[in-house]
């Protein structure tokens, strides 16, 4: 299977495409997806249902304000790209606007495209990792096969098994991640292993200040409203881990494992945070040090 993506700017520039592009999308997220009123959203949304605050012109009619009017959970979102994906080349510039049965489909195709996008992005990450070259060529087949899933037509990908394909996915990420923290395992000789595997870890609240968290797992770690300033995150396993409200301020996620934008977005940094170059810093974030 022919891979295009053999150098590290290539990657990147593939990355940089994973991520939402909303003047070449036509607010499905606004519209297609659901909500309900909590801390993130000021009222409840069916999806399917346009949100009261999209205009006309596929515009939010509050962007600018969407902190302080109640739907931090707009701000925290990202569709991966797979918005302009499907607006662009899934139906080939049309839009929900044009016809019921459009929009039912796009409705439909959207949640998938974004779970294939969220995977290339996961498998992207996985090829800048030096420390797993002998996964390299696995990696690449499989960002192809799923760059290729994302070209079927609306009727093919609404039946996708992407369960089935996620697994794939995920068993090869285990395996990069295990290689890459290895090297890290090894400096710690003196750690329990135990204490480097925190997999769905219940970390809500928790106070963990300048700790060293070096090459530890936390896979679908809750870090809700957790306590992360000036801490050591390099090469740890953050895949599907909870970040809402997490204080990152001052911490090194500069090459955390499979750290994505919402994840970023959802927690809370300043200036000294250190992130991915494939990440960028949330506008809302404090522009000085905060005071620790």
């Amino acid at each position: 299977m022919e891979n295009s993506y053999e150098t590290m700017e290539q990657l990147e520039v593939l990355q940089k495409s994973l991520k939402a592009d909303c003047g070449n999308c036509a607010a499905l997220c606004c519209v297609g997806l659901s909500f309900m009123a909590s801390a993130d959203f000021a009222f409840d949304k069916a999806a399917g249902m346009p949100c009261p605050n999209l205009q006309s012109d596929f515009r939010c009619g509050i962007h600018e304000d969407l902190r302080r009017s109640g739907f931090k959970g707009c701000t925290v979102f990202d569709c991966y790209g797979s918005g302009q994906k499907v607006v662009q080349v899934t139906f080939q510039e049309k839009d929900w606007r044009s016809d019921a049965d459009t929009a039912k489909e796009m409705f439909a195709v959207f949640p998938i495209m974004t779970q294939l996008h969220e995977m290339m992005w996961y498998l992207a990450d996985a090829m800048k990792q030096e420390a797993a070259p002998l996964l390299q060529k696995e990696l690449a087949d499989l960002l192809s096969k799923t760059e290729q899933l994302t070209s079927l037509e609306p009727e093919k990908l609404k039946i996708l098994d992407v369960p089935a394909h996620r697994a794939q996915v995920n068993e090869l990420l285990v395996k990069v991640s295990e290689a890459v923290r290895s090297d890290a395992i090894k400096r710690h000789k003196g750690r329990k292993s135990k204490a480097l595997n925190r997999r769905n870890a219940d970390l809500m609240g928790a106070d963990l200040k300048g700790a060293d968290l070096k090459g530890v797992d936390f896979r679908g770690a809750y870090f809700i409203a957790a306590n992360l300033r000036q801490t050591d995150m390099r090469t740890t396993d953050v895949i599907g881990a909870d970040f809402r409200d997490a204080d990152i301020s001052g911490a090194d996620l500069s090459t955390s494992l499979y750290l994505t934008q919402v994840q970023v977005n959802a927690a809370i940094g300043d200036c000294l945070t250190k992130l991915p170059s494939s990440i960028a810093r949330p506008a809302y974030w404090a522009k000085k040090p905060r005071i620790f």
